[in-house]
């Protein structure tokens, strides 16, 4: 069923891994060509088209002995990507792509093949796309995170426990205050973190149309907390079409009401764990070295907040 065709490795896919000079980094990439050979004959797979890829991972179609189609996705195992299996599995494609197949080792998954060329960015009415949003993720919040993965209350206690000697690196007054408010919040929250089972990515471009159902999520970061820590990727996307509108504050608050309502949140618990996933954000930042916070992120956390 497979084919000595080498395999394809983008320019920029790996120039994403191992720009840093991080040896592993390197040595994974390097390896990929024979990695993804074993796994076509292991999984009786053959090639069945060009390879794509995003930052994290290199995803090759393929079908099955079958004729089934499906994809091989290939990405390094991080503290993000490792519990991906563990999600999928208790998910059991409710909501999102199906996990086929599995190999621990390499954490590479065989998935379903869904239609990479209709994101749910694809559609135009923003009203309509955040309908269809709210409610995928509605039905992924819904099942209770199974034992074993990442959960919120401990991401969250390393943000606060990091957020004072990081906002020194912060070049404005207002934006130092903000993250020390959005770690005040987190602070209070903590305590009460959640159990629901959360995609931690879920926007435009991480649901895609599908044949078993109109739209289904994929590439999930599974963690264990409150559904609240869901909503900033949405809140933010297409930011410069909500900022187009000349209202950007109802387009903000429109996309949260969907959300909330939908996924039958608390406003201000809700309103708290975005404050959350901005710490975060502003955390991940500044630890790239930059001096100034996303203008989107600074604007939802006024937003909501009545700044």
């Amino acid at each position: 069923m497979t084919t000595s065709t080498p395999l394809h490795i983008p320019e920029a896919f790996a120039a994403s891994h191992t720009s840093g000079g991080d040896p592993l980094a390197r040595a994974w990439i390097e390896g990929l060509p024979t990695l993804a050979r074993d796994l076509l004959d292991r999984w009786e797979l053959s090639p069945d088209g060009p390879s794509a890829h995003g930052m994290a991972a290199l995803v090759l179609p393929v079908l099955r002995a079958d004729g089934e189609p499906a994809v091989l996705r290939l990405q390094r195992v991080t503290d993000e990507s490792e519990g991906v299996p563990l999600g999928l599995r208790a998910w059991d494609g409710a909501g999102i792509v199906r996990l086929l197949d599995h190999d621990p080792g390499s954490g590479a998954q065989l998935l379903e093949r869904l239609d990479a060329r209709r994101p749910l960015s694809s559609l135009t009415d923003d009203d309509e796309i955040m309908g269809i949003l709210a409610g995928v993720m509605a039905r992924l919040v819904s099942v209770p995170a199974p034992e074993g993965l990442r959960r919120l209350a401990t991401v969250a206690a390393a943000m606060v426990e990091q957020s004072p000697g990081a906002v020194g690196a912060l070049r404005h007054p207002a934006e130092r205050d903000l993250v020390r408010r959005c770690a005040g919040v987190v602070a209070e929250l903590t305590g009460e973190a959640g159990d629901r089972l959360l995609h931690w990515d879920l926007h435009y471009d991480n649901v895609l149309a599908a044949g078993r159902e109109p739209w289904l999520a994929i590439d999930p970061e599974p963690l264990a907390g409150d559904p609240g820590f869901e909503l900033l990727p949405a809140l933010d996307n297409r930011w410069d079409e909500a900022v187009a509108t000349g209202d950007v504050r109802g387009t903000v608050l429109r996309r949260f009401d969907r959300l909330t309502e939908a996924l039958g949140l608390e406003r201000d618990r809700a309103v708290g764990w975005t404050l959350g996933r901005v710490l975060q954000n502003a955390l991940w930042d500044i630890e790239d070295g930059k001096d100034v916070l996303e203008p989107a992120q600074v604007a939802i956390a006024g937003i909501l907040t009545g700044r």
